[in-house]
C-alpha cells in the first residue's frame, strides 16, 4: 500500500513537472513554428495541388479520349416502312417492319485531337496558374511572418510595462510607508496619505490590465504561430535588452511585392483567355476510330448467340461558322476585363508607393520618438529620485513629490509606446517593400 502511495506521488509530480514545463522560443523560431503550424499555410499547399490537377485537366483534354457504351432494346414495337409498289413488283405500296424484337448494341471508340488551337492555347494558362498559386502561398508566409512578429514584440513590451508598474507599485508603497508614520505623528493631513493611496490603487489597476493585455498578447501570439493554447511558452531573446539599431530601408521597387507578382501573373492569365476564345474561331480536327458488336433477334437467349461485329476510323473536322456573336460578345468580355486590371494595377502602384511613403515617415517619427522619450524617462527618473530625497528631507511638499511621480509614470508610458511603435514601423516598411521573408531569413 505504502509503495503504491509512492508511485503515485511520482507521477503526480512527474505530471505537475510536464504541465509547468516551457517550450523556450527566439523570434525566429516562432516564425518557424508558424510556417509549419498555421491552418493558412496548409491551405496555401491544398491550392497549389488544385492548381496541379488543374493543369493535369487541361492537359487531358490533347490526349487521347477513350469511351465505352452499349445499349439493349426490346422493341415492343418496331417501326414500319414502306416498299413502294415498282420495288416489288406489284400493284400497291406494301408496308413492312424493319429489324428485331431485341438487339444488343456494344461499341467503344477512341479519338485523337490532330489540331484544336483553343486547347493548345489554353494550356499556356497551366504554368501561369501554378505560379499564381505560388504566390499565394508566399502571401500567406509573409502575413505570419508580419502577425508572429508583431505579436512577440508586443508580448515584450507588455511584459516591460508590467515590469516598470511593478518598480512603481513598490516606489509609492514605500512612500505610503513614510507617510503613513508621518500621519501617525501629526505631521501631515489625511488628506495627503489618502492621495497616494488613490495613486498606489491606480498603479494596481494598471498592473492587473497590463498583465491581462499580456495573456492576450500570448494567445494571439500562439493562434497565429497555429500552437494550442494550452502549451507553455518563454520567448528569449529580448529585442528591448538590445541597443536599437538605425534600420536603413532599401529602395522601393514594386516587383519585390507579392502581390504586384500576382496581378502581373493575373493579366498574362487573361491575355491567355483573350487568345484562347479568338482561336474558337479556327477549324478543330480529330481522328478516330470504332469497333464495336451487334446481336440481333426476336428472342433474347437466341439474340446473344448470333453475334457479329462493325467498326470504322475516320476525320472528324468541326469548322465554326455562324454563333450569333457569341464567342465575339465572350472575346470583348475579357478584353474589357483585362483593360479593368490594367487600371487596377496602376491604382494599386499608387497605393505601394503611398504604403512606402508612409512607412517611411512612420519609421522616421518613431525613430525620433523613442530616442527622446528614452531619454525623458531617463531625465524623469533623476527628477523623481531628487524629489524623493527632498520630500523625505522635508523641504518640499507632497504634491511635488505627486507631480515628479506623475511625470515619472507618463514618460515610462511613452517610452514603451515608442519601442511598439518603433518596432511595428520597421515591420510596416519590410512589409511595403515585400521583404518580410528576408527579414525571417536574416534573423538570428
Amino acid at each position: 500500500m505504502k509503495k503504491n502511495r509512492v508511485v503515485l506521488i511520482l507521477s503526480l509530480m512527474a505530471f505537475s513537472n510536464t504541465l509547468l514545463a516551457q517550450t523556450k522560443l527566439s523570434l525566429k523560431e516562432c516564425i518557424e513554428y508558424g510556417l509549419k503550424n498555421n491552418g493558412n499555410v496548409r491551405l496555401g499547399k491544398i491550392k497549389e495541388g488544385v492548381a496541379t490537377q488543374q493543369a493535369r485537366e487541361a492537359l487531358a483534354g490533347y490526349l487521347p479520349q477513350v469511351n465505352a457504351s452499349g445499349a439493349l432494346d426490346d422493341n415492343i414495337k418496331l417501326q414500319s416502312t414502306v416498299l413502294p409498289a415498282s420495288f416489288t413488283g406489284g400493284t400497291e405500296d406494301v408496308r413492312v417492319a424493319l429489324g428485331t424484337k431485341y438487339s444488343t448494341n456494344v461499341s467503344a471508340q477512341a479519338e485523337q485531337v490532330i489540331f484544336d488551337q483553343a486547347l493548345l492555347t489554353g494550356l499556356k494558362a497551366n504554368k501561369p496558374n501554378l505560379k499564381n498559386a505560388e504566390l499565394n502561398s508566399q502571401n500567406i508566409k509573409e502575413s505570419i511572418i508580419y502577425n508572429v512578429a508583431n505579436d512577440y514584440y508586443q508580448v515584450f513590451v507588455t511584459t516591460q510595462q508590467i515590469d516598470l508598474l511593478k518598480d512603481n507599485l513598490d516606489k509609492t508603497r514605500q512612500i505610503l510607508g513614510t507617510l503613513q508614520l508621518q500621519l501617525d505623528n501629526g505631521v501631515i493631513k489625511k488628506v495627503d496619505y489618502d492621495r497616494t493611496k488613490v495613486s498606489l490603487n491606480n498603479i494596481q489597476s494598471q498592473l492587473t490590465l497590463a498583465e491581462n493585455n499580456l495573456s492576450l498578447a500570448e494567445n494571439q501570439l500562439k493562434l497565429d504561430m497555429g500552437m494550442p493554447m494550452a502549451e507553455n511558452i518563454e520567448l528569449t531573446d529580448n529585442p528591448l535588452s538590445k541597443p536599437f539599431q538605425v534600420y536603413q530601408p532599401g529602395a522601393f521597387d514594386p516587383g519585390n511585392l507579392t502581390a504586384y507578382k500576382s496581378q502581373q501573373v493575373t493579366m498574362q492569365l487573361q491575355n491567355i483567355e483573350k487568345d484562347r476564345i479568338r482561336a474558337g474561331y479556327l477549324p478543330k480536327l480529330s481522328v478516330y476510330g470504332r469497333y464495336g458488336m451487334q446481336a440481333l433477334g426476336n428472342s433474347l437467349g437466341a439474340s446473344w448467340g448470333n453475334w457479329f461485329g462493325f467498326g470504322a476510323i475516320g476525320l472528324k473536322l468541326n469548322i465554326p461558322i455562324f454563333d450569333s456573336f457569341k464567342r465575339d460578345a465572350q472575346y470583348r468580355q475579357a478584353d474589357l476585363n483585362l483593360m479593368t486590371q490594367q487600371e487596377q494595377l496602376k491604382l494599386n502602384m499608387q497605393n505601394y508607393e503611398f504604403q512606402n511613403k508612409n512607412a517611411t515617415t512612420q519609421l522616421q517619427k518613431a525613430r525620433l520618438n523613442l530616442a527622446n522619450d528614452e531619454a525623458n524617462v531617463t531625465l524623469a527618473k533623476e527628477v523623481y529620485d531628487v524629489t524623493t530625497l527632498q520630500y523625505k528631507g522635508g523641504t518640499i511638499p507632497l504634491s511635488d513629490l505627486l507631480n515628479a511621480e506623475t511625470s515619472y509614470k507618463e514618460a515610462q508610458s511613452n517610452y514603451i509606446n515608442s519601442m511598439l511603435s518603433y518596432y511595428q514601423a520597421q515591420l510596416g516598411i519590410e512589409q511595403s517593400q515585400g521583404s518580410l521573408l528576408t527579414f525571417y531569413s536574416e534573423l538570428p
